[in-house]
């Protein structure tokens, strides 16, 4: 029960790793808020955490918009009792050859940049004022250590997400704001599939594309989150956590 009397806000926390993250910190005791642009995928996330009997709600918003990423950092507050732990999730992938996009897609790609930043920029303004706390960040390898034709804007906003992490790391500690990110390659999500494949091909795929031998886990990634996000992981400041089945090594 490491987050016990905790509270807990996860954007994008109504699919993959961001619902599996939130259900995993309620299961240790967080009271959890979720935000995301679709008001069922929360619904059913914090149904899944009520059923076991955890605390959650939800805030449905735009992570890109000011006002929503104060509405949910200002929720977490006011519903929960404060804000302890954040894990900026919230995220999509913009396809396509670099030369190929227009300004208006290369845009929305790097946005994934600019809902961290928004997210970090309102829970550390939160946290400065009430003793602290710690950011886990969702990076990527590709962008940050890897590179993959046909993800030039994701993999920018990436590494963006891997530089300002470190910055605001370093920024904020002395002030008992702890901030780190975790890096994947590719999990067991539709998110990591490509478009068409079905999971039996993506996982013959992986055999032989990843040196483990296999796609990664929802449970692994968000232990790694949870690591992170708990005291176990003190001495970690701006650190980026790989985990990848190798890809990168």
């Amino acid at each position: 029960m490491r987050f016990e009397d905790k509270v807990v806000l996860v954007t994008g926390g109504g699919t993959g790793i961001g619902r599996a993250a939130a259900i995993a910190f309620a299961g240790e005791g967080a009271a959890v808020l979720v935000t995301g642009p679709d008001e069922e995928p929360l619904r059913q996330t914090v149904k899944e955490i009520e059923t076991h009997g955890g605390t959650a709600g939800y805030l449905v918003g735009d992570m890109t918009d000011e006002s929503d990423v104060r509405a949910a950092v200002d929720a977490a507050v006011h519903r929960h009792g404060g804000l302890d732990v954040a894990f900026n999730n919230a995220g999509i992938m913009v396809p396509g050859p670099l030369a190929d996009l227009d300004p208006e897609t290369w845009a929305k790609g790097l946005s994934v940049a600019t809902m961290t930043w928004l997210s970090m920029k309102h829970e550390i303004a939160h946290m400065r004022a009430h003793g602290g706390g710690v950011i886990v960040n969702m990076s990527s390898i590709i962008g940050t250590r890897r590179t993959i034709p046909g993800t030039g804007a994701y993999g920018a906003a990436k590494a963006a997400i891997s530089s300002i992490t470190r910055t605001a790391a370093l920024e904020n500690i002395g002030a008992g704001v702890r901030i780190n990110s975790v890096s994947p390659g590719p999990v067991a999500t539709p998110f990591s599939l490509i478009r068409g494949e079905t999971e039996d091909e993506q996982a013959a795929r992986m055999r032989s594309a990843l040196p483990i031998g296999r796609v990664g886990s929802l449970d692994e990634v968000v232990g790694t989150v949870l690591w992170l996000a708990s005291e176990d992981s003190g001495f970690a400041v701006g650190t980026e956590v790989v985990i990848d089945g190798g890809a990168t090594a």
